[in-house]
């Protein structure tokens, strides 16, 4: 197992829900977190009790060309080198259907889903390699494999942040790097407080997710996983 001790992790989407959970589960681990949000007074207020030398935080929106190049060099400058990246930050526009002939919805939840990770990656990319076991988890959704409502444009953008990992592990094996494409269901967050169909009790923790993400950035080399299917409820196509 790989030991947390110096390891430099990014994390988008780290002032709530399953990124906080993650930040918060990584620092008592002892990692040391970049971490990237929106809205960065809410980021500060939320981590004010990260221990300071191991956290650097900054402004960072996926759909915003421009905020992953700062982040990076930000991240370098602060620690010196990048071993890790988890992009957790998205968006759910279910207004967007199929017969919708606007697309502005659809070209913000693909800006945010799937090129905000991949630009991300992209300026990552050198620093990862050089860590020798760089590590990329992509959290996409249970919705990235499978289709079981009319959410579209959602479906479409995790489907193509699975598609985005699967190229990840592609191009950067020979130097180290494991890609993993996180697929959790519903997960208990302010993102899903409107779903009837499973209630809150019944979804999935986001403390749970960070032991997973914990154990994906802890494994050697020698023991990838590419995709991993988190389910809530049984379901028959998994």
């Amino acid at each position: 197992m790989i030991q947390p001790d110096g390891r430099v992790i990014l994390i988008s989407g780290a002032n709530r829900g399953i990124g906080l959970s993650v930040a918060k589960h990584l620092s008592l681990r002892g990692y040391s977190l970049s971490l990237g949000a929106r809205n960065l007074d809410k980021l500060v207020k939320a981590t004010a009790d990260f221990p300071e030398e191991r956290t650097a935080l900054f402004e960072y929106d996926a759909g915003n060309k421009g905020d992953d190049v700062n982040w990076v060099s930000g991240t370098v400058k602060s620690f010196l080198k990048i071993d890790g990246l988890i992009n957790n930050a998205g968006i759910a526009k279910p207004e967007f259907t199929l017969d919708l002939e606007d697309e502005a919805k659809l070209d913000k939840m693909i800006d945010i889903n799937l090129k905000g990770p991949l630009r991300l990656i992209r300026n990552a990319m050198p620093y990862l390699k050089k860590s020798g076991q760089g590590r990329v988890i992509n959290v996409s959704s249970l919705s990235g494999k499978r289709v079981r409502n009319s959410n579209v444009g959602y479906s479409m953008t995790k489907f193509g942040l699975v598609a985005l990992t699967h190229s990840v592990r592609q191009e950067g094996w020979k130097y180290g790097i494991r890609a993993t494409a996180l697929c959790p269901s519903f997960v208990k967050t302010d993102l899903t407080t409107d779903v009837k169909k499973v209630s809150p009790d019944e979804m999935i923790q986001p403390g749970d997710l960070a032991e997973l993400i914990d154990t994906i950035l802890s494994l050697p080399n020698t023991a990838s996983i590419a995709e991993l299917l988190v389910n809530c409820r049984l379901e028959d196509t998994l």
